[in-house]
């Protein structure tokens, strides 16, 4: 399964979300930033290549849904509302992403 996981700059959440799930061999996993100054700024081979999205805020899914709207015809897009506050590898981060994450990974 691949798993896409995004956020603004693709500096501290997603990246961490990646880091998470890249140990896991059921996994692929990418992360992108929906900003032009993100590190790594999502496109359409992304979205093609993702089975399922994780968007930290709904303002993240409100873009890539503005962007690909055709290419998230039936692909899951899902919220984890987790707000910018958090460095890199935070624990709390961490936390707070395996629990969510899961929620939506769990049969």
């Amino acid at each position: 399964m691949n798993l896409l996981f995004i956020c603004s700059r693709n500096q501290w959440r997603s990246p961490t979300a990646e880091y998470i799930w890249k140990r896991s061999s059921e996994y692929n996993v990418r992360s992108a930033g929906t900003s032009p100054k993100a590190k790594k700024t999502v496109n359409s081979r992304d979205i093609i290549w993702a089975d399922v999205i994780f968007v930290m805020e709904t303002k993240h899914k409100n873009r890539i849904v503005a962007e690909f709207t055709r290419m998230l015809h039936h692909k899951p897009v899902n919220v984890l509302d987790i707000p910018d506050e958090y460095q890199y590898m935070d624990p709390e981060l961490v936390s707070e992403l395996e629990e969510k994450v899961m929620h939506f990974l769990s049969p």
